[in-house]
């Protein structure tokens, strides 16, 4: 398709061209009409031709395309185009609205070309209105009332107007622009209220009332309240439309009365608001009677119904959220006020009861924050005298304590409703990683755990303020559970996560009577309920329920050693999940009580930690590979707590003990059989060692160090032949290698290895051993391995380890970051820097390294040679420009540390290297290389600024205010040098030089100083060179 529509212009030909792009089905044609297209947009005169498209095109999206052009003229090109080009294209677009909108018929058929259409007029407001288009407001008021279906469309421009000023401006105007149209629109506001008030007391039109009440939503937040309060609008919007048989109005208008039932203003308008609640309610009661199964109501309502329902949970939780104490006070002398109040939150637990996510988190968060303040507000009571039974304190007490006994039945209903709905603590997915392994992560900000906590809170609160009410309906629950006509996995799933939610909400000796009481239950349920699936299900409940409440289990020994006990006897349960369920409880229940576990307990012939340990292989026989590593981690925790050091080198070398033995066996025959390591038997096996080694360390630190020494010769000797068997592979096979079973399992081995170590670095307290015994051979290991490998066999774990290295080694790793650096930062760098997308892992690793090495071995790296340094410097104005949002902020603030550390220094010092970094920061401005905006639109009074031009203002500013002497000349022709000598460092930093020189602030010798150690180097080189013209002039040392 060779089509130029910009010099060959033809309506009928543009139609057949965007006909082509949204129809045809042959990809090579929509992509040349594309390109006509973007090319007919992209033309700065394109805007001419868009009246005669909007008056001649048969194609309405082609209509679409030419209103799209004139929108980016609106907004971009406004302000240049005369006064009388501005006029006609402003008079154009209100014909064409006009002409649309004059009939309901018309405004049906084009409802989508109309709505474009009043887009472009809106933009056209913001920028001629009020100053170019005075009569804008009092022009659309009359031509409102000459015509209905006009009058309908003038609503929605209003509509749009208003939101463009007060709900989107942030982020399209200025301040000044943003409080001058605000200021102009309450200013005109009367004339539009009058006419929405018109339209609302007397219309018939049922689509223009709709649409009057949804802009009068728009104005209701930001109009004087006299509008609100001193007309009879409220009454309208109840009386006319709220009970009004057509459902029509029943969403929008209660939509208005919420947003006026959010607003907080004074105290003088509180009886109002309660009327208003009142009348509301009374309407509300009509509608849907309040004993009505609203659980059954919804699950049978048409949309519209349901929506009505989630705007009356709007309604009652923004206006009781707002106005719940203005209700209350005004009881006393409005009675119907305390019944509505009733009945309101009545209405909110039969809502809270509907199984609809979206629902129930609008009723939570009313929940959470009326129980919270009852709960607050009897902890600020202060604690009343015995021994004066009638002093001030016990009126206070009585008063305060009195909001807490008006909501007595709503806060135990409230109970029932939270413990049926409680959701999953926690989610867990089965996913597959890099190296084909199935493991389960654990998600931690899942909508379902927002859910949770909000939930976990309510229930804290309601315990604290009925602790017998919550514990009455839990035990009641439980007891029902019994019943086979009331037992479900649900319910019973349900009621133990919200008795697990209490935890520590009790007082010990409660809760030691409650959780002795529950567990009673669950055992008899898990007796007398048949069948291995419910005796499964019951099973995994008693785990997580003990395994909640670690005080009670601290406190009474022989229960907790019984539960232990009975963890170990359901990690042989072959039921799914029931494994996963013990050994996650036993986890949580090391790390809780970890001491218990290694003292020497009352009654007891050793601490149990070494029964355990004797029993690891029969506890552990049935697990999965992960499940044995989550029961070592668990282990470890225990083994942590343990304070003899004897002792716990002792329990560690126990605690590996197995695993030891499986490692020595396979050390052995590597050391007799080359080829053990191609056998995938093997491979396996060494990486679950790896992995029970990771896990034993991460809950053990510091202490493992004895582990680390047993097998550390022997694991950098696997790193190596491991890698070296990866090599042969891509070698043999290609790069296509890395994708197979065997070498993935080899890289886990390799990954496990690098984790280890990184892990015990990170723990390890003696910092000076881990550098002398440990990072030598481990740097001689896996460096060059890094740097030889291919591409995609390369780990971005030793990028991870380094960066763990230089943060917890700091200054002890000076002497061996050149070796470092020289081993794997090119390398890498030619592997991230060719495109924004390959190696996502490499590039994280890579940027958290170069952080650690600026944060803490900044003196090493300004030992690097020119050469290397240049590159360390380029990687990070690189990152800054990345797409990756997390590596643009570590570039930024490796390059804010920078200077930070720069500043520490001598002028003298960091000179060359801060005039590095300016340079480069005005080159890539200078380039466009940045595409987002570095300034906030709002904030200027130009907000089409280029970012060259809003940094070369702002710094000239800068300079201006910190140096006032210097003429506003001086300083603009300095940072135009800026950037015109970005792309030569020399030219740069002898301008940047010669202005602080003028500033008279930092002597001229101190800034040659590059120049003159350049001078001495050259003049001791020509010496030696005539030195070693004579023998024996110069020593062999020094030549």
């Amino acid at each position: 398709m060779s089509v130029n529509l910009v010099d060959n212009f033809d309506i009928n030909l543009l139609d057949n061209v965007v006909k082509t792009f949204f129809n045809s089905t042959n990809v090579n044609e929509r992509s040349e009409a594309n390109k006509v297209l973007m090319h007919f947009q992209q033309n700065p005169d394109s805007w001419k031709r868009v009246d005669s498209i909007l008056d001649q095109s048969n194609f309405m999206q082609t209509k679409f395309i030419a209103l799209q052009i004139l929108e980016s003229l609106i907004k971009t090109m406004w302000k240049v185009l005369p006064i009388e080009q501005r006029q006609g294209i402003r008079t154009f677009v209100v014909a064409q609205i006009i002409k649309v909108s004059s009939d309901d018929a018309a405004m049906e058929k084009n409802k989508t070309y109309l709505s474009k259409l009043n887009l472009v007029l809106v933009q056209i407001l913001k920028q001629d209105w009020p100053a170019n288009w005075p009569q804008f407001i009092p022009e659309i008021v009359q031509s409102s009332k000459s015509n209905l279906a006009l009058c309908e469309n003038n609503m929605v421009i209003l509509k749009l107007l208003s939101e463009e000023i007060f709900d989107f401006s942030a982020e399209q105007m200025t301040q000044e622009k943003t409080k001058n149209l605000k200021n102009q629109m309450c200013g005109e506001f009367s004339e539009i209220f009058q006419l929405c008030f018109e339209i609302l007391e007397k219309a018939a039109k049922p689509s223009l009332i709709k649409t009057t009440l949804e802009t009068l939503l728009k104005f209701l937040n930001w109009i004087p309240l006299g509008y609100i309060f001193e007309t009879n609008l409220i009454t309208i919007l109840i009386e006319r439309f709220l009970g009004n048989e057509l459902a029509l109005f029943r969403n929008p208008t209660l939509k208005c009365l919420t947003e006026i039932g959010s607003l907080r203003v004074g105290a003088e308008y509180n009886e109002r608001f309660v009327k208003l609640f009142i009348m509301v309610m009374e309407v509300i009661q009509k509608l849907i009677p309040v004993d009505q199964d609203l659980m059954s109501i919804y699950d049978n309502a048409n949309d519209e119904d349901q929506e009505f329902i989630q705007n009356l949970a709007l309604f009652l939780t923004t206006f009781l959220w707002s106005h719940l104490k203005a209700v209350e006070g005004m009881v006393p002398s409005i009675p119907a006020a305390g019944q509505c109040l009733n009945i309101a939150h009545i209405y909110l637990i039969r809502i809270s009861q509907i199984k609809e996510r979206e629902l129930f988190k609008i009723c939570i968060e009313y929940w959470a924050k009326m129980v919270q303040s009852l709960f607050e507000e009897i902890q600020a009571v202060p604690p009343a005298d015995p021994l004066l039974n009638h002093n001030q304190a016990n009126r206070i007490t009585h008063q305060q304590l009195h909001r807490k006994h008006n909501y007595v039945a709503i806060l135990s209903r409230l109970r029932v409703v939270m413990i049926e709905r409680m959701v999953k603590p926690e989610e867990v997915l089965i996913v597959e990683n890099d190296e084909g392994e199935i493991v389960r992560e654990f998600i931690k900000e899942s909508d379902t755990i927002v859910v949770y906590k909000s939930m976990k809170e309510i229930l804290v609160y309601l315990t604290h303020l009925d602790t017998e009410d919550t514990e009455r309906i839990m035990i009641d629950k439980l007891t029902l559970q019994m019943d086979e006509k009331e037992f479900t996995w649900e319910r019973l799933n349900t009621l133990c996560w919200a008795i697990g939610s209490i935890s520590g909400a009790m007082n010990e000796e409660v809760e030691k009577r409650f959780l002795v009481s529950v567990i009673k239950d669950l055992l008899g349920l898990c007796e007398v309920r048949r069948g291995k699936d419910n005796k499964a299900v019951v099973a995994s409940n008693i785990m997580y329920v003990v395994g909640q409440y670690p005080r009670f289990l601290k406190a009474h020994w022989k229960f907790l050693k019984t539960v232990v006990n009975k963890l170990f006897e359901f990690m042989h349960e072959s039921h799914e999940g029931v494994q996963d369920m013990a050994c996650d409880t036993f986890i949580k229940i090391a790390q809780k009580c970890r001491r218990h576990f290694v003292m020497q307990q009352p009654n007891e012939v050793m601490p149990y930690i070494e029964e355990i340990l004797q029993n690891i292989q029969t506890i552990t026989n049935d697990l999965t590979p992960s499940q044995v590593h989550t029961f070592y981690e668990a282990v470890g925790h225990m083994i942590s707590a343990q304070p003899t050091k004897i002792v716990q080198d002792r329990l560690i070398q126990k605690c590996m003990e197995i695993p030891n033995g499986f490692w020595d066996s396979q050390m052995q025959q590597a050391r007799v059989n080359a080829n053990v390591l191609e056998d995938s038997v093997n491979i396996k096996i060494l990486g679950n060692i790896m992995k029970t080694n990771v896990s034993a360390c991460s809950s053990i630190g510091s202490p493992f160090f004895i582990q680390i020494q047993r097998i550390y010769l022997d694991l950098l000797s696997l790193y190596k032949a491991v890698s070296g068997l990866i090599s042969s592979s891509v070698a043999s096979q290609g790069e296509v290698a890395t994708k197979t079973p065997r070498v993935r399992g080899m890289r886990t081995i390799k990954k496990e290895i690098l984790k280890l170590v990184e892990i015990y670095i990170q723990k390890a307290e003696d910092l000076p051993t881990v550098n002398a015994n440990l990072i030598p051979p481990l740097l001689e290991a896996i460096l060059l391995d890094y740097r030889q490998n291919v591409e995609d066999a390369r780990d971005a774990e030793v990028l991870s380890v380094m960066a763990t290295i230089f943060t917890r080694l700091e200054g002890l790793m000076s002497d061996k970051v050149a070796g470092v650096f020289d081993a794997v930062f090119e390398c890498t760098l030619q592997m991230i820097s060719r495109n924004f997308e390959d190696f996502p892992e490499h590039r994280v690793a890579f940027y958290k390294m170069l952080h650690a090495l600026n944060g803490h071995c900044f003196n090493a790296l300004l030992s690097l040679p020119p050469q290397p340094f240049k590159l360390y410097m380029d990687s990070i104005i690189w990152g800054i420009k990345h797409s990756m949002r997390d590596i643009s902020d570590m570039g930024l603030q490796i390059c804010s540390d920078m200077f930070d550390n720069f500043s520490k220094m001598p002028p003298v010092v960091s000179f060359k290297l801060q005039s590095q970094i300016l340079m480069k920061m005005f080159k890539t401005v200078e380039d466009n290389l940045i595409e987002a905006k570095l300034y906030n639109p709002t904030q200027v009074t130009n907000p089409n600024l280029s970012n060259r031009d809003y940094l070369k203002e702002y710094v000239c500013g800068l300079l201006q205010n910190a140096f006032p002497h210097l003429t506003p000349n001086q300083i603009l022709q300095f940072v135009t040098g800026l950037f015109e000598l970005s792309k030569d460092y020399n030219a740069f930093k002898n301008h940047l030089r010669d202005f602080l020189i003028s500033l008279k602030e930092f002597a001229g010798n101190d800034l040659m100083l590059d120049e003159r150690e350049a001078e001495a180097k050259k003049l001791k080189e020509e010496q030696l060179k005539q030195a070693l013209l004579i023998p024996g002039m110069v020593k062999p040392s020094e030549r």
